[in-house]
């Protein structure tokens, strides 16, 4: 897949070989963030706004918007044909007929939004501008689909340099059974600070912008953490490997993982809340 400049991305791609995992192993864990952002878009809505969602996924943003302000309206778009599938699946298991015909989604891309200038009252996004190729442009097309006085809300990840101890256990087990992990893959990244979140807001062209930090937290089981490695976070590296080298790995992946306390099992991710409002 491309970018509308011609840059060569597989997300979509990975994203359709991920839908399903992404939907048992972490979408769980987003929740309490995305109920957060949208307890902080409710002051001041009528409850009758057209909204966009950037990088809808399996639409757990969209949805939770619907159910509060079933009179709103959510399109949600993804660059990932799986994940728009997956939306549309659980808006239809979800919803009411009335509040499942106020949601409809589309495959598109974050920098190249095939919509009017305008064309919504509000956008909101949940721990996607970390994902894309060029942030900066992305917010600058946000701005440009949200109507003067519109307000674009998201949460993304803050960048965090402490450890998790079974993140490091799994790279230390790679490492002693020299199996190469994945290098970069070309996106913005998460955010540095929360004053950048709030600058590169002001830089595309918002007004009224804040920007605060905020904390998720997940335990873990052993059994858990394996699940989430292998079926989602690192599915093709592990599918990929030698049956005896796999084996190997999830051996001492899990006796090393046994070793740890509740605590060293508990993940706290930094992440950061951002909003800002189109003034013309």
């Amino acid at each position: 897949m491309t970018w509308h400049d011609g840059t060569v991305t597989d997300q979509g791609e990975r994203d359709d070989r991920m839908a399903s995992g992404y939907a048992r192993w972490w979408a769980p864990v987003l929740a309490p963030a995305v109920a957060e952002l949208l307890d902080e878009i409710a002051h001041g809505l009528t409850g009758r706004e057209r909204m966009l969602d950037v990088g809808t996924g399996t639409g757990q943003l969209a949805l939770g918007a619907l159910a509060r302000w079933p009179a709103t309206s959510v399109v949600g778009i993804d660059a990932s044909g799986e994940m728009r599938a997956m939306a549309d699946s659980e808006a239809d298991r979800l919803l009411p007929t009335e509040v499942r015909d106020r949601f409809e989604t589309a495959v598109a891309f974050a920098d190249a939004l095939p919509f009017a200038d305008g064309a919504f009252d509000m956008a909101i996004s949940s721990f996607v501008v970390q994902l894309v190729p060029n942030r900066a442009r992305v917010l600058r097309e946000v701005r440009r689909v949200v109507r003067p006085g519109g307000v674009f809300a998201y949460v993304s990840w803050l960048q965090d340099d402490r450890a998790f101890a079974p993140d490091a256990i799994f790279d230390d087990v790679l490492d002693e059974l020299e199996i190469d992990a994945w290098g970069s893959d070309g996106r913005s990244g998460d955010l540095p600070s929360v004053e950048r979140a709030a600058g590169e807001l002001r830089r595309a062209g918002f007004s009224g912008v804040s920007a605060r930090a905020g904390r998720l937290q997940h335990r873990y089981s052993v059994d858990e953490y394996i699940s989430f490695m292998t079926e989602f976070d690192e599915e093709t590296l592990i599918a990929e490997l030698e049956p005896k080298i796999r084996e190997r790995l999830l051996s001492a992946l899990r006796r090393r993982l046994s070793a740890l306390s509740e605590d060293e099992l508990t993940q706290r991710f930094p992440i950061v809340f951002a909003t800002g409002r189109r003034s013309a």
